[in-house]
């Protein structure tokens, strides 16, 4: 009797949080193994099944074997819904075809309840870890993520964007590329697109996708100086205002300044003089309010040699003071000066530096013609998330799992209506 007693609590607590018309909970119980509970579903007497391909009332034709359907666990016990599924002759389709069950889609054998349970938590924890908790398999985890994610791109919403930003991250070895893009307005930060490899084709997918309507709209776009990034921009965002990512900027001119470190490190090891610049990379890398005290002392002593490395340094910490320009005037006289000096320096690397910025003039003024109100430091931190999502779990094998994942975490996509919140 008293297990009598809380299998009737158990339908009456579905009956609350999970009901839907036309169906009845009819009894619940202890599979043979007593591992798992069963709760049987029959249609409510009166009631019409539901034509799987018009969505419309049909006449019924016949039954099909009994299905089981996996709910979300119940006290560390698996749970099962029972359905025999009905098939309908649907005169509208002019077809026999099974009947639409309000807790499942399609062919799948996991309720949407459960779906979207498990996607929930494939958010907060790895995917395998997520399979662990709730013993179930992975590969139900991807069909859930799965259907969550194509629910919430059918059904999202694009509404006005007015920034984006682009950027690539590496995701194989062998230099394989995602080109994301992200929505990068004041109020909305999101993932809205991704593409295979860093080619024009690839981003010519983007604006593909987003229709000529909404990309019409965009008012300012950041990205790094990538060809094909800058090409595309060109053709399908004219009007908007292109802003080069400066972090990309000094994280170039910082590897060139290590390239001349390093070359010059190696001349003076052959030509057999005192090794000065031994250790010294993180010295010139860094910026000077970030070294400790030790490294100041020692950056002090290193600045009384006249090395092309310390000539490259000082171009490199002068270079800073262009972002604190407000006038897109003035910025552009520093920028030009600083250009002038570093040409005469006799650096190849640094000057390939300088001819790079003098190429992309205009595009690097545009930051301070948006008044400094965007840059691509929040595709950077997008990206990272991007990569802890990645690094969460030790790597996806397939394209199409990272993009699922990807979306999932970043997408800040709508997630299908659920009876109750199981969390």
């Amino acid at each position: 009797m008293p297990i009598f007693h809380r299998m009737l609590q158990l339908i009456t607590i579905l009956n609350r949080c999970h009901h839907f018309q036309g169906f009845v909970y009819q009894r619940a119980g202890f599979s043979g193994d007593h591992k798992s509970i069963e709760i049987t579903v029959r249609p409510r007497k009166g009631t019409r099944a539901i034509c799987s391909r018009c969505q419309q009332p049909a006449p019924g034709y016949d039954q099909l074997a009994e299905r089981r359907f996996e709910f979300i666990p119940f006290w560390g016990f698996l749970v099962f819904l029972l359905y025999t599924m009905r098939r309908v002759d649907c005169p509208r389709c002019q077809a026999v075809v099974v009947e639409q069950v309000p807790w499942c889609d399609g062919k799948r054998t996991l309720t949407k309840a459960y779906m979207l349970f498990l996607a929930g938590w494939a958010r907060r924890l790895s995917w395998k870890e997520t399979a662990e908790a709730f013993r179930t398999s992975w590969e139900k985890v991807f069909d859930a993520v799965e259907h969550v994610v194509a629910y919430g791109l059918e059904h999202r919403r694009l509404g006005q964007i007015d920034a984006i930003g682009v950027d690539e991250i590496q995701y194989a070895k062998g230099h394989k590329y995602l080109t994301l893009v992200y929505q990068i307005d004041l109020g909305v930060t999101r993932l809205l697109w991704i593409g295979k490899e860093r080619t024009i084709e690839s981003f010519q997918g983007f604006f593909t996708a987003m229709g000529k309507e909404v990309v019409s709209k965009i008012c300012f776009v950041c990205s790094d100086m990538w060809e094909p990034y800058l090409k595309l921009i060109r053709l399908h965002c004219s009007e908007a205002l292109h802003i080069l990512d400066r972090f990309h900027i000094v994280a170039n001119m910082n590897k060139a300044l290590d390239q001349v470190r390093a070359e010059e490190t190696g001349r003076m090891k052959r030509e057999g003089r005192a090794p000065v610049l031994r250790k010294s990379r993180w010295l010139l890398l860094k910026r000077e309010e970030n070294l400790k005290d030790e490294q100041r002392f020692r950056l002090r002593d290193l600045l009384r040699y006249n090395l092309k490395s310390v000539r490259a340094y000082l171009l490199k910490e002068a270079f800073q003071q262009l972002w604190e320009y407000d006038s897109p005037a003035w910025a552009g006289k520093f920028l030009d000066e600083w250009c002038r000096q570093t040409m005469r320096s006799r650096i190849e690397p640094m000057k390939k530096i300088a001819r790079s910025l003098r190429n992309h003039r205009d595009l690097i003024l545009n930051y301070f013609r948006a008044r400094k109100m965007l840059s691509s430091g929040v595709v950077e931190g997008l990206n990272n998330k991007a990569k802890v999502t990645m690094r969460k779990s030790y790597g996806f094998r397939t394209y199409r799992v990272l993009e699922l994942a990807l979306y999932h975490s970043l997408g800040k996509l709508p997630e299908p209506e659920s009876t109750h919140d199981f969390f």
